[in-house]
């Protein structure tokens, strides 16, 4: 059994090298090798291959593997295959930043960092923030009272965003709606290698506790009953998983239903170990959310769909159904 998931983890990262090596040439004409490491010559080409595609291309990677194992998490600790990565509200924190900061007419730049993504972090952290300190009021960090939290710092936050694009002009309005769809229009390296730190930390610290996450799966009282502190890991399941997604978030715009999407196919292929289980989601979600945006590109080309809106026309159906389906058979995971 061992064997066979070492194998489809295999094919998964052959596929997912194969989608990286091929993505930034689909819709560029006319372009050789040689021109594409003709580095000493300045090269309109060479450029965009390099500092516009390269770069969207590992973004994209980057930002569906953080969105798939944060899926995974969540999914885990609520032991419900509907969880996402924006179920505890870190996406409308990170949309009310950067709303906020399109409506006060900001335009900074900070060691490399947009002022639109620092707001956008900003806010994102500051859910968190709300949410942990929501939680801690009951003396416990129970799944029904994280829940709920999330849920009303949701509506809060997309109340303000709404507010905001109310009171806006069409400039300002049409560039928070923009920025909601989510997207790579990216230049350069620096969004990369901002984000990096955030996402390498939580990964190794989901990796770690992968054990962890098998025992919360099949129950607290299971979990407990093997010595793990189930407070305290998901205290810092919570904290790292929210942050890792909010440093992508505060980059490329909420991009939805990869976080729910990608950790249920992926336990349908390998099972529920998230031993393997973590390793899938990070290749297959990076993986895909470069085709959705290789898709986005090209399908009406010159012009370009916001990923957003096509990882939502695949993930409305999707939902609905795994809704049926787990109503069907009655059960959470």
């Amino acid at each position: 059994m061992k064997k066979n998931k070492k194998i489809i983890l295999l094919l998964f990262l052959l596929f997912a090298v194969a989608v990286i090596l091929v993505s930034p040439f689909i819709g560029m004409e006319n372009i050789s090798l040689d021109t594409i490491l003709n580095f000493n010559q300045s090269n309109i080409k060479t450029d965009i291959f390099w500092r516009i595609r390269i770069p969207r291309v590992l973004i994209a990677f980057i930002v569906g593997s953080t969105l798939a194992i944060g899926g995974m998490t969540f999914q885990a600790m609520f032991r419900n295959s509907l969880a996402t990565p924006f179920t505890l509200g870190v996406s409308s924190g990170a949309a009310f930043g950067a709303a906020l900061y399109v409506k006060l007419g900001f335009l900074f730049t900070l060691v490399g960092i947009t002022g639109q993504t620092i707001f956008a972090f900003a806010g994102a952290l500051l859910s968190i923030i709300i949410i942990y300190l929501l939680s801690k009021i009951k003396k416990g960090f129970s799944v029904g009272t994280m829940l709920l939290a999330g849920v009303a710092i949701n509506f809060f936050f997309s109340s303000f965003i709404l507010f905001i694009q109310y009171i806006s002009d069409f400039t300002h309005s049409f560039r928070i709606i923009r920025w909601l769809m989510g997207g790579f229009e990216i230049v350069g390296y620096s969004e990369i290698y901002n984000t990096l730190p955030f996402i390498i930390i939580g990964t190794i610290i989901i990796i770690f506790l992968s054990t962890e996450l098998n025992l919360l799966t099949l129950g607290e009282d299971i979990a407990i009953s093997r010595g793990v502190n189930v407070k305290k890991i998901k205290n810092i399941l919570f904290l790292a998983t929210s942050l890792m997604v909010g440093a992508v978030i505060s980059v490329v715009g909420p991009i939805g239903f990869v976080g729910m999407m990608i950790p249920h196919i992926s336990r349908l292929i390998i099972g529920a170990d998230h031993r393997y289980l973590v390793v899938l989601n990070i290749i297959f979600g990076g993986a895909f959310l470069v085709l959705c945006d290789t898709l986005s590109r090209t399908l009406i080309a010159p012009a370009e769909i916001p990923v957003g809106v096509i990882t939502a026309l695949l993930g409305g159906p999707f939902f609905i159904w795994l809704l049926i389906k787990s109503s069907n058979s009655n059960t959470t995971l």
